[in-house]
């Protein structure tokens, strides 16, 4: 039977979208998923799936029009096409234009800074000699990204001298027409991030500050709360704050953040969605990231960002090599007191893929 609340909309299918739409059922409402295929780790549990191209207006308009509010779980979905759901009076949130200033990096990058906040130096660059005369100013090495759809390290090449130039022009695609910049590199002690949920009516909360540990520039490890003095995560979360205001943000949006030697904190970047920094609200928070893109599209209470336990650590579940994506070792790890189990339900495994937490 349909459910008595509200009908919500997720574009995208994949594990986050399974997760909030998890919570979305157990606050009563109807889930309806846009997807580029029906086996995504969201299909399971949405009430309705709904296959299109999430770049495609129709397909977004075809959502929007079963559903009360259209929300996101990746950065990835054209703002000019998110826009026409707006034009046509639909209800999406995060809204088209905090999305667009967000999924480009140089844009956000470009935004934070217009706002005073710290962020790394950076600089466009259309070719590789620009590349090298930016390293010169900047400093080598220096991180060339991709403006747009890089994640999990896929879109960072690090750059140590002059001649690395050409190739990793070329390894991210601008021979291409990839649209690149360059950032100068940051010589952090330690990698922090937080979510920050603000609703439709301006009320905002923050979760605990947290140490992420990465390897290859995948999230392995968050340690909540970061081991860090009080009055550096009071800093951390409002500078998040300030961040994610910035942007014009509604709903959950997770912060990045460098702490340095000295003390200084530096904004990384910004991700328009729940995150994997926040994966252990789950069980280790009062109200579950999950639980909040519901509550703030529909204007409910955000809940308790608080944590139930002194600590909580979240460990990813990568994927080792291709093949199918059954997990080894589970009675292992479910034989651990206190150890809490999530699999995304993804068909086939890859190096690094994340196949659960």
């Amino acid at each position: 039977a349909a459910a008595a609340g509200p009908r919500i909309g997720i574009v995208g299918g994949g594990q986050l979208a399974k997760m909030t739409a998890l919570a979305g059922l157990q606050l009563g409402c109807d889930v309806v998923v846009l997807e580029r295929n029906n086996y995504g780790p969201a299909a399971s549990l949405a009430t309705q799936s709904i296959v299109g191209d999430w770049d495609n207006p129709e397909a977004l308009v075809k959502l929007a029009s079963q559903v009360d509010v259209v929300t996101l779980e990746n950065e990835f979905v054209d703002a000019a096409s998110l826009r026409t759901l707006e034009e046509c009076g639909y209800a999406l949130f995060p809204t088209a234009g905090s999305v667009g200033l967000v999924q480009d990096k140089l844009r956000q990058k470009e935004t934070l800074a217009a706002a005073g906040l710290p962020v790394a130096r950076f600089a466009v660059v259309a070719s590789p000699a620009e590349l090298r005369a930016a390293g010169g100013k900047l400093g080598w090495p220096v991180l060339l990204k991709a403006r747009r759809n890089a994640y999990d390290g896929k879109g960072n090449v690090t750059v140590h001298a002059p001649g690395e130039a050409d190739a990793a022009w070329a390894r991210l695609g601008g021979d291409q027409g990839r649209g690149l910049y360059v950032e100068a590199f940051c010589p952090f002690t330690l990698e922090l991030a937080t979510i920050v949920t603000r609703s439709r009516s301006g009320e905002a909360v923050t979760y605990p500050v947290v140490e992420t540990v990465q390897h290859d520039h995948i999230c392995h490890l968050v340690k909540a709360p970061a081991a860090v003095p009080a009055a550096v995560a009071s800093r951390a979360a409002a500078l998040a704050r300030d961040a994610v205001a910035a942007v014009g943000a509604v709903g959950s949006f997770g912060v990045e953040m460098f702490l340095l030697g000295d003390g200084g904190i530096v904004l990384n970047e910004l991700a328009p969605r729940v995150h994997n920094s926040g994966h252990y609200t789950i069980e280790g928070c009062v109200c579950s990231q999950f639980r909040r893109p519901p509550r703030a599209a529909l204007v409910r209470p955000l809940g308790d960002p608080g944590l139930c336990a002194p600590a909580a650590v979240m460990v990813n579940l990568l994927g080792a090599a291709k093949g199918p994506g059954r997990p080894a070792g589970i009675e292992d790890a479910l034989a651990v007191p206190g150890a809490h189990i999530h699999l995304y339900g993804k068909a086939l495994a890859g190096p690094g893929r994340k196949m659960g937490h």
